[in-house]
């Protein structure tokens, strides 16, 4: 497997529409930075929040997944209780090559808060918005930013075509918009 650069990514947006919105550059004064950086695309979290509660004492069940687990914010800003979690979704949709495998990392400006960002790998052939998974490890409320940046990705093109793409098998998450639940 081979990572991609910034001149990849850029030809890959623009003639595959595989990032859409795409921002070309690293846009940075005065927010938290988005846009192509250079082994990567630092991706944004819309202002589509599932921030966790304890009010209704439901149990965390992946298999019977109950949405009261959750409130709903709609802000351009989101506050996650102290040692607590929300779901979110990127701005951008993503269509993933068939060669290509997509990683999320976490950006430094939240790490060093103790906010943790969680995604599972883009998988080849796949296509929708990233649920993010976003964990406050602090003992102190922590803010999140709206159409700013909060993970990078990193794009890793294999050799040569899996057998059985992410599509081929019918995904389950194939194909997802909003901020999407466990599904089974």
């Amino acid at each position: 497997m081979t990572i991609r650069s910034d001149r990849w990514i850029r030809q890959m947006a623009k003639e595959h529409g595989m990032i859409e919105p795409f921002e070309p550059n690293q846009v940075r004064e005065g927010t938290i930075s988005y846009g192509v950086s250079s082994y990567g695309y630092d991706i944004r979290v819309s202002p589509e929040f599932k921030v966790f509660t304890n009010v209704h004492s439901v149990v965390v069940d992946p298999k019977n997944f109950d949405d009261r687990s959750f409130v709903d914010v709609n802000a351009e800003s989101c506050i996650i209780p102290p040692n607590s979690f929300a779901l979110a979704r990127t701005v951008e949709y993503f269509r993933v090559p068939r060669n290509v495998l997509a990683i999320c990392l976490g950006k430094s400006t939240y790490a060093r808060c103790g906010i943790v960002v969680n995604v599972t790998p883009l998988e080849p052939s796949w296509e929708g918005y990233l649920t993010l998974e976003i964990s406050n490890t602090t003992p102190l409320p922590a803010k999140i930013y709206a159409n700013e940046g909060i993970a990078q990705l990193l794009f890793f093109q294999g050799e040569e075509e899996p057998e059985v793409a992410y599509a081929d098998r019918k995904g389950k998450y194939q194909g997802q918009v909003g901020v999407t639940l466990p599904r089974l």
